[in-house]
């Protein structure tokens, strides 16, 4: 009987030592962008967050994320601008209606919550290398990730020759409900 409450105890430690699974919400979540157009920031922002995230805030080795938007989702408080924006020379929503982004690895585990994202960036069919610092914050059994990355959306080729900058900045705010 002691052998059995042995294992059984072992086991209950192994299963609370992995890593989370997370799915991310809309609500108390941002996707958003910066980019120059004729010399001034223009801001944007996507929605329509979809996924998994497992995570395990010691054991950064452990972590995974698998999240994508929807690029038709696309806001930039111009409605003109985001009908083009949405058609076949910048995101092409019809034919690719998401973007994703998935980790290779997660490193960088420290107790104040600060770690790097390795992954891969994929627009229009198009998948690029990316890495970037983010910080996790516990919010009760969930968990709030915040990090920032600059890309050229010419790699994507999003858009092409034109006033708009070739780089931007995406800033992610991502709310992310323990499953």
């Amino acid at each position: 009987m002691k052998y059995f409450f042995g294992i059984l105890g072992a086991v209950l430690i192994s299963i609370t030592g992995l890593a989370q699974v997370y799915k991310p919400v809309d609500q108390g979540s941002s996707v958003e962008f910066v980019i120059k157009n004729l010399g001034f920031n223009t801001k944007g922002s996507f929605s329509g967050l979809d996924g998994s995230i497992r995570f395990d805030a010691k054991e950064a080795e452990k972590d995974s994320f698998d999240v994508s938007i929807n690029a038709a989702s696309v806001n930039t408080d111009n409605d003109m601008r985001d009908s083009h924006l949405k058609a076949a020379s910048y995101f092409d929503v019809e034919k690719y209606p998401r973007i994703r982004i998935v980790s290779t690895s997660v490193s960088g585990a420290d107790r104040n919550g600060h770690y790097t994202f390795n992954g891969k960036l994929t627009i229009k069919d198009k998948t690029k290398d990316i890495s970037f610092p983010f910080d996790a914050t516990p919010d009760g059994d969930d968990y709030l990730f915040k990090g920032s990355f600059t890309i050229n959306r010419r790699d994507f080729e999003v858009g092409g020759s034109s006033t708009i900058s070739n780089s931007l900045i995406v800033n992610l705010t991502v709310l992310a409900k323990k499953q």
